[in-house]
């Protein structure tokens, strides 16, 4: 098995590195999404347009760092449930049978 913190560490695991399929939903959600801040950023001048992008580049920065929370929090379960797979052997009953087999 190889180390996978050293890949990780040499680039050769790269998690975000997906991508939408072609005329997926979300896809079609994406190209709305652009097409609705091109017309709006067209059609506004003035203090409008600057209300606008900052409102638009606050909701990028609050989808980041939610994603990074989701991330965070999703890797600390994953490893939680490692640890408790392959360290804990902890549970509700005893086992008699394990005695036998020491």
């Amino acid at each position: 098995m190889k180390n996978i913190i050293k890949e990780l560490y040499f680039g050769n695991i790269e998690p975000q590195a997906r991508s939408f399929e072609n005329d997926s939903f979300i896809q079609k959600q994406m190209s709305i999404l652009s097409s609705c801040e091109q017309s709006l950023t067209e059609k506004l001048s003035g203090d409008e347009k600057k209300t606008f992008l900052a409102f638009a580049n606050s909701s990028n920065v609050i989808l980041s760092e939610t994603e990074l929370d989701r991330f965070i929090v999703g890797f600390r379960l994953g490893a939680r449930f490692a640890y408790d797979a392959f360290v804990d052997n902890s549970a509700p009953y005893r086992n008699y049978l394990k005695e036998e087999f020491e």
